[in-house]
């Protein structure tokens, strides 16, 4: 096969996982990631912002660190697992907590920067439990036009203390 500018294209088979499911991609090994989740993969979740990975947009989770999927190259995912904002809700159809706690702040203006701001959220959250304001202005690095950042502060708090309850049994009896 020949692109238009005349470059044999070379496809690589990449196994990895995408939220939880084995897949087997085909593509060129310097695709970056973002391109791959959307175009082949169907999953329009994740954003393309900058395209230098500067904004967080295109943010996901790669062996559940924060990883900015529009300058990764597909070749470097291999035999990875890649969780995708439609991988952070349960196998029922319940959303995660942050995703809850984003609805509840009411987070988004425009919604753009959302998918990345709140994965980037959830990785902060597992990493520290319950993040300082110190922590989450340090972790949250991801560029938000509208200035939503009190209220993503708001909500990765109100997130803690959800994903505190849920982890915890029930005390007493109903």
């Amino acid at each position: 096969m020949k692109r238009s500018l005349g470059r044999e294209l070379i496809f690589m088979a990449i196994q990895t996982s995408i939220n939880g499911k084995p897949v087997a991609l085909a593509a060129e090994p310097d695709t970056p990631l973002l391109w791959v989740i959307r175009e082949e993969l169907g999953l329009t979740g994740t954003k393309f912002g900058c395209g230098i990975a500067a904004c967080g947009a295109c943010t996901v989770h790669v062996n559940g660190e924060p990883t900015r999927s529009c300058s990764l190259p597909v070749s470097e995912v291999a035999g990875k697992s890649i969780t995708t904002i439609e991988g952070l809700k349960s196998a029922d159809g319940t959303l995660h907590a942050v995703q809850q706690a984003w609805i509840s702040a009411q987070v988004p203006q425009c919604g753009y920067c959302q998918s990345g701001q709140i994965m980037a959220a959830v990785a902060l959250i597992e990493k520290t439990g319950s993040p300082s304001d110190a922590q989450i202005d340090e972790a949250m690095t991801n560029i938000c036009r509208c200035g939503t950042y009190p209220r993503i502060r708001k909500a990765i708090h109100a997130a803690t203390g959800q994903a505190a309850k849920a982890a915890k049994p029930a005390e007493g009896g109903a």
